[in-house]
C-alpha cells in the first residue's frame, strides 16, 4: 500500500498498519467506543503484534483511541453537537486569521503550493479514486500550507493538536465526491494568490461555515450557530497599507 506521499510501504510496517487502522476508524469500520483488540487486529492484518501496538500508540496521539486503566484501548466516541460547534469556532478564529495573514504577506504567499495541492486532489476526484481517504489527506495539507506560511509554531502546534480533520470526517460523509470542498478551496486559493486579504477572509469563513453545516447533518439535535468574529476588524491595525 503506497503512502499518501507515494512512497511504498511494507504491509507489515508500523506506518502501513497505522494508515490501515486509521482508515478503519475514520470510516467507522471500527465503531466509536469499540474495544481495540491488539491480538485480533494482528491476525486480521496478517502482521505481528509489535507494529499494531506501535500504530495504536500513534492513534492514541491522534486521539482516535484512548487507553482505559484495566480495560485496554477503545476508539474514542464521535464528537457531539456542542463539541463540533466549539471545534469549528476554534477553526474560525485560526483558519480565517491564517488565510487573511497569508494573503497580506507577499513574500511568503503560499499560493503556488496551494495550487499544486488543489491540482493533485482534483486529479483524484476526476479519477474517482478513494475520495474519502484523499479528501481527509487533502484537507489536512491544504489548511496546513496556509498555517505554515505564517511561521508561527505555537499556533500551528495548537491547531494540529485538535486533530480536527480526523474527528469531523468520522461524523458523516459530508462531501461524498469531494467537489464541494474542491470548489471552496479554489476560492480561498484564488484570494490568497491574488494577495486579497478581504476576499481570503470571506472565502475561508464561508468555507468553514458551510462545512460546519454539512457535518452538523449527522445530528438529530440542533448544534447551535457558530459565533463568527470579523477578523479584519481584529487585525486591521497590524496590516500594511496597500501597495
Amino acid at each position: 500500500m503506497p503512502s499518501e506521499e507515494g512512497t511504498p510501504r511494507s504491509r507489515g510496517s508500523t506506518e502501513d498498519v497505522y494508515e490501515r487502522l486509521r482508515s478503519q476508524i475514520l470510516e467507522n469500520r471500527i465503531a466509536p467506543g469499540e474495544r481495540v483488540n491488539i491480538d485480533a487486529l494482528a491476525r486480521e492484518l496478517g502482521v505481528s503484534q509489535t507494529p499494531v501496538r506501535e500504530a495504536i500508540r500513534q492513534l492514541e496521539g491522534d486521539r482516535l483511541v484512548v487507553r482505559t486503566t484495566g480495560r485496554g484501548y477503545r476508539t474514542t466516541p464521535l464528537l457531539d453537537p456542542r463539541q463540533l460547534r466549539e471545534l469549528f469556532e476554534f477553526r474560525i478564529l485560526v483558519d480565517v486569521w491564517a488565510a487573511r495573514s497569508a494573503a497580506v504577506n507577499r513574500l511568503t504567499n503560499p499560493g503556488p503550493d496551494i495550487h499544486e495541492e488543489i491540482t493533485g486532489f482534483a486529479t483524484a476526484v476526476e479519477e474517482h479514486q478513494d475520495i474519502r481517504r484523499h479528501l481527509v489527506a487533502h484537507d489536512v495539507r491544504f489548511h496546513g500550507l496556509i498555517l505554515s506560511a505564517l511561521d508561527n509554531r505555537v499556533v500551528q502546534e495548537a491547531y494540529e493538536q485538535t486533530h480536527s480533520h480526523l474527528h469531523t470526517f468520522r461524523l458523516y460523509p459530508a462531501d461524498a465526491d469531494g467537489r464541494i470542498t474542491l470548489d471552496e478551496h479554489r476560492r480561498i486559493w484564488a484570494a490568497i494568490d491574488a494577495c486579497d486579504p478581504d476576499a481570503a477572509e470571506t472565502a475561508m469563513r464561508d468555507h468553514l461555515t458551510r462545512a460546519f453545516r454539512r457535518f452538523a447533518r449527522a445530528f438529530d439535535a440542533p448544534t447551535g450557530d457558530l459565533r463568527v468574529p470579523a477578523v479584519r476588524r481584529m487585525y486591521a491595525d497590524q496590516e500594511p497599507p496597500p501597495a
